[in-house]
């Protein structure tokens, strides 16, 4: 569906119903697949045959969603995970190993930080932090020979930086590798980072594109535009023979546009098993089909209610790149025209005892460890997403201990803005 607009994507892409087939997307609840010969499967065992033997790896309904959100952000391959933290680990331990090396945004959400400063140094893999806005010394100086991926996001969770993405990739080439985005924030709806120079792109389809509150996910998107072997001395993994696929070369056999998907599912799905339910990608699928509504309206009432926190003279600072006062806002312009998301970060003053004050105040918001939804809701990162890192590393993340992280619904704007104004005068 490449001619077709991304509103039509959202509603139509991934699926197309032969006649007499199910209108909507079927569900395929099953664990396994049956074939009348060994030999049949035997070749999905050997990557040489496509098809389905074991959910664990890969179920048509998932996959039919997996490609509709390739549709929208314009790749050539993808595949959904269990969570939006999964598909940040698979993404980046698909083309990393013990020794390897990664640069980073600082300004990224705080689960995914400490998945990168943590959980990843357990394993043997070292990350440099660096500021999104970082001078190009700073830049050159964080990679070292062993570096394996550059990584930030569109819109940093919570912190609202916006990435400059031309920058990010021009030097993630300069050096040889790929650039992964998580795009969860804008969606593909209002930024499409492959157009950019990205490589691949991430999602927590729990927010946005579910839209609901109602299935956990995650996405990986690949672009298909990184030569793999043209660097085959940097990622073994792809460009050398997998002995437990018989000695398939990936980025042969399956080339530029399917090696990484195909490694990913064949090789991390199968030992991690970190694979979503059929049911909740049913459920994202829905949710898929009203996004280009919803993201309109998220913004519209985020920018309402940004404007109305910026007049109050009981906030200390807002953040919101669809402002013209935020210091992202012509980055904002020139990825994001047509508009950012429904997250605006601020303060209130008093720091983080005011802001405790502020939110059980609330009534209509709801205090909830949860984003981008169409039910407004909002949190004190500092004390909940972001607990774990002390105030050195909140302030090198973007995230003050003052920061509230307010996620604006599809609600009427006005009732949210009288609500917020009650809860500022309690």
């Amino acid at each position: 569906m490449s001619e077709y607009k991304i509103e039509t994507k959202c509603v139509q892409g991934g699926y197309t119903a032969g006649n007499g087939e199910p209108r909507q997307v079927p569900i395929i609840q099953s664990t396994t697949f049956k074939y009348t010969t060994g030999e049949a499967m035997g070749q999905l065992f050997d990557l040489e045959a496509s098809g389905y033997f074991y959910s664990r790896l890969q179920n048509p309904t998932c996959d039919t969603v997996a490609a509709k959100i390739c549709e929208m952000e314009g790749g050539s391959a993808a595949m959904l995970t269990s969570s939006g933290m999964a598909a940040n680990f698979l993404a980046v331990f698909n083309i990393c190993s013990c020794g390897d090396h990664i640069v980073s945004s600082a300004s990224i959400y705080g689960g995914t930080y400490n998945l990168f400063a943590v959980t990843l140094k357990r394993m043997g893999i070292e990350v440099t932090f660096i500021a999104p806005d970082c001078s190009d010394e700073e830049f050159e100086a964080a990679f070292r020979p062993e570096t394996k991926l550059v990584f930030g996001e569109t819109i940093a969770n919570p912190a609202l930086n916006v990435l400059d993405i031309e920058r990010f990739a021009c030097v993630a080439h300069a050096h040889g590798v790929p650039l992964i985005i998580d795009n969860t924030f804008p969606t593909p709806v209002n930024c499409r980072p492959f157009e950019w120079g990205a490589d691949i792109v991430t999602h927590s389809t729990t927010k946005y594109m579910d839209g609901h509150g109602s299935a956990v996910g995650g996405a990986i998107i690949d672009s298909g535009k990184f030569d793999w072997m043209a660097h085959a001395d940097k990622y073994p993994g792809l460009c050398t023979p997998d002995d437990s696929y018989h000695g398939i070369t990936y980025a042969e056999k399956f080339g530029q546009g399917g090696a990484y998907i195909t490694k990913a599912t064949a090789q991390l799905m199968r030992d991690l098993g970190v694979t979503p339910a059929p049911m909740s990608a049913y459920i994202l699928n829905l949710g898929l089909e009203s996004l280009h509504v919803r993201m309109q309206r998220h913004c519209d009432n985020a920018l309402k209610v940004a404007k109305y926190l910026e007049s109050s003279d009981k906030v200390a600072w807002v953040n919101y790149p669809g402002l013209e006062s935020c210091r992202d806002y012509a980055l904002a312009q020139k990825y994001m025209p047509n508009g950012t998301c429904g997250v605006v970060s601020f303060g209130v003053k008093g720091g983080r005892e005011a802001a405790g004050k502020f939110m059980n105040a609330l009534k209509l918001i709801a205090i909830e460890t949860h984003v981008a939804d169409a039910r407004s809701c909002c949190l004190h990162p500092a004390t909940t997403t972001h607990r774990q890192l002390s105030d050195e590393d909140l302030i090198a993340c973007g995230v003050g201990p003052d920061l509230v992280r307010l996620s604006c619904g599809i609600e009427n704007a006005d009732d949210l803005i009288a609500d917020i104004e009650q809860a500022l005068n309690s």
